[in-house]
């Protein structure tokens, strides 16, 4: 079983049929991680919501993280909280692909999602780790493990002690776009960042930019760019090592 682990899908369902259909792999068997942000920005969320749900139910080595834009979402639905609706965020662009039309809502509770699909996003843990990584959506915080981390922090945190200082068990991340982060320790403008144990994986910030993904034994980049063209890059020279008496942070 090979492991592999998707960055921030930000409601773009075309791309992420595109890596099912491109990246070698058994979609049924091997072991496929999400780092959170399905939803919000791009027109369809409820699509990939839909996608996802499948092929978890096809797939029982399926692992999805909870991100920043789910937890706003069920904030929203749960105390009536606006910082999802706010347009940057894009949650609007969310309740649209569910049929809804904000202008028209009487109250922020009128909101509907449907059951099922508020129950998996509400069933979705904060972080995973396996014998080769930690996963989580945002990031850690230096020599202490996600277990004992508030949730806020892995669902939320921008942190330059973490990007620049990191050097503990592999983790992959996503909720920054790679091209925020330093740039020396980025090759390109998509390209992805590693830096220390951290591999920052959200290429996803703009409406041109790819849907990245990544095979951890071979660290081999796939990228799935809006024009259908799927590069494939290996970075086996790049991919961190670490201590085993830092695994367990």
């Amino acid at each position: 079983m090979k492991t592999f682990v998707i960055g921030d899908i930000h409601a773009r369902p075309e791309l992420l049929d595109q890596l099912i259909c491109d990246v070698p792999w058994d979609i049924k068997t091997d072991k496929i991680i999400l780092l959170g942000d399905l939803i919000d920005r791009g027109p369809d969320a409820k699509a990939v919501v839909e996608r996802v749900m499948d092929m978890i139910e096809a797939n029982p080595n399926m692992i999805v993280l909870r991100g920043n834009h789910e937890q706003m979402l069920l904030d929203c639905l749960d105390y009536q909280d606006l910082q999802w609706l706010i347009p940057e965020n894009g949650g609007i662009k969310t309740i649209e692909s569910y049929g809804l039309d904000l202008r028209e809502l009487e109250d922020i509770s009128d909101i509907r999602i449907p059951e099922d699909h508020e129950e998996f996003l509400r069933s979705l843990p904060f972080f995973h780790e396996d014998e080769q990584a930690i996963y989580v959506h945002a990031g850690l915080v230096p020599g202490e493990h996600p277990s004992e981390t508030d949730p806020d922090v892995l669902l939320w945190t921008r942190d330059m002690d973490f990007y620049k200082g990191y050097e503990g068990k592999l983790c992959f991340f996503g909720h920054t776009p790679t091209q925020y982060l330093p740039r020396e320790r980025r090759q390109r403008r998509f390209s992805i960042y590693i830096h220390g144990g951290c591999v920052g994986i959200d290429t996803s910030g703009e409406e041109d930019s790819p849907l990245s993904c990544i095979q951890v034994e071979s660290f081999t980049l796939y990228q799935a760019h809006p024009s259908g063209v799927t590069e494939v890059e290996r970075l086996k020279s790049l991919k961190p090592s670490f201590s085993n008496e830092l695994a367990h942070l």
